[in-house]
């Protein structure tokens, strides 16, 4: 089943003589439970093609689909709602919050969403992630690896029809890339959670089920 569309999507910098094309008419569909990787140099428009598809950032036309939702029709508020409902976000800074425990920052988008957090659900990640005996712990006492365990487990927590993963191993070293990457794959095959992850690395993308490659705002291939 179809998840996520894009439709001639398109965003403009600039204007006049002064113009670009960041993303520049890209349409792609990815399938629910696929582990998309998107590759491209720094400029390549993937981040911004990200940024669109996360309901960050607005295109300047085309459609974004995600359960069968045109996202591009939302208003903020409804977007906002949306985007908390359906899409997990993993960043390369963690974006964790420094005064809130490992647990309290994976709960935060269930109790900002007005819901209970299921707490099977919430000890079942914590442990396939490794972190059950940090769940008490402040971000500042754990590793950077630690910390992107627990941006994982944040995003995941609500079930979200996709997980975007922003160069989620570009701030760790090579042992924490491999336990990050191998976490991903877990979390995409254990769940069936569809993934779509933004790299400039090719060796971390050959990881996932297909390769989308991005450049200078367009699909140049994929495979």
């Amino acid at each position: 089943m179809e998840i996520l569309r894009t439709e001639n999507l398109v965003k403009t910098y600039g204007t006049g003589e002064n113009a670009f094309n960041a993303v520049d008419d890209i349409s792609i569909s990815i399938q629910e439970g696929e582990f998309v990787a998107i590759v491209g140099s720094s400029g390549s428009g993937k981040s911004t093609l990200m940024h669109m598809i996360g309901g960050v950032d607005r295109p300047t036309s085309g459609k974004i689909i995600i359960n069968d939702q045109d996202i591009t029709q939302l208003n903020n508020d409804k977007l906002a709602v949306f985007r908390r409902k359906n899409i997990g976000i993993v960043y390369q800074f963690y974006n964790l919050i420094p005064i809130l425990t490992a647990e309290e920052n994976i709960t935060l988008p269930t109790q900002l969403d007005g819901q209970k957090t299921n707490k099977e659900r919430l000890d079942d990640i914590l442990e396939k992630l490794g972190i059950s005996n940090k769940r008490n712990n402040l971000p500042n006492e754990l590793s950077g690896g630690q910390q992107q365990r627990v941006s994982i487990a944040r995003a995941i927590i609500n079930n979200p029809a996709i997980l975007l993963a922003d160069e989620p191993t570009g701030n760790l070293d090579s042992k924490a890339t491999d336990d990050i990457i191998n976490l991903l794959k877990m979390t995409n095959k254990t769940y069936n959670q569809t993934i779509v992850m933004i790299t400039h690395n090719p060796q971390i993308a050959k990881e996932a089920d297909r390769v989308i490659t991005i450049r200078d705002g367009k699909v140049s291939e994929e495979v």
